[in-house]
């Protein structure tokens, strides 16, 4: 297996897609909130750095971010593959990408654009809850994916809330900074004949299938 991202707009299920992908393959779901949420609890100066930026609301500078990124992509467990959430997410940070693999004497692998439609995007993110207890995700928009009681969690009860940036005016604003970052950045993968582009409109099971179809046929 490959090393692969996923390119795709707000609540287009990359997460979700990420998550079947790992467990079908055994290679893990790599997401920069995950590094620096690790990287938090360690006890050294780059770790309180972290923390105090982090909770302060502010950015990780680029360059701590880069060498934080090619840290874990050298563990052990991504030696067979691994699938990078969250980065690159514009050309530039692609260029840097690019660095990173050559250091690791990695592949650049694939790169997964799931191709959505703007008004489906729209309806997903105005209806998403989210349990507050244990983070299961549903969507009161789609018939398969609602509570079986309203506003309560199948899996533990715990109750659900709508996330704050999840209505239309944020969804828009998100979607125009995706369209402004991501256009180029597709672009710069195509060029490379490493983008491959998924029909994001499906159900969950038939993205997945169509994924792992592609997956199949360019080991």
């Amino acid at each position: 297996m490959k090393n692969i991202i996923f390119i795709a707009p707000p609540a287009a299920g990359k997460g979700t897609q990420s998550e079947l992908i790992s467990n079908k393959y055994h290679i893990p779901h790599i997401s920069t909130g995950d590094i620096l949420r690790k990287v938090m609890k360690e006890d050294s100066e780059i770790g309180e750095y972290v923390l105090e930026v982090i909770s302060s609301g502010n950015l990780v500078k680029d360059e701590i971010m880069y060498s934080l990124i090619e840290k874990r992509l050298g563990e052990k467990d991504c030696q067979e593959g691994y699938i990078l959430d969250g980065f690159p997410r514009n050309v530039e940070q692609a260029k840097k990408y690019d660095e990173i693999l050559d250091h690791l004497g990695q592949e650049l692998g694939y790169v997964i654009a799931l191709e959505i439609d703007e008004k489906l995007l729209a309806k997903r993110i105005t209806g998403r809850r989210v349990c507050e207890d244990c983070g299961t995700i549903y969507n009161i928009n789609e018939p398969s994916e609602t509570p079986e009681i309203e506003s309560t969690c199948d899996i533990c009860g715990g109750k659900l809330y709508q996330r704050n940036d999840d209505n239309l005016e944020s969804f828009k604003n998100r979607y125009q900074v995706y369209l402004e970052k991501t256009g180029p950045l597709k672009d710069y993968y195509e060029k490379k004949k490493v983008l491959y582009k998924v029909n994001g409109n499906q159900s969950i099971d038939e993205i997945f299938e169509d994924i792992v179809a592609l997956l199949e046929e360019h080991k």
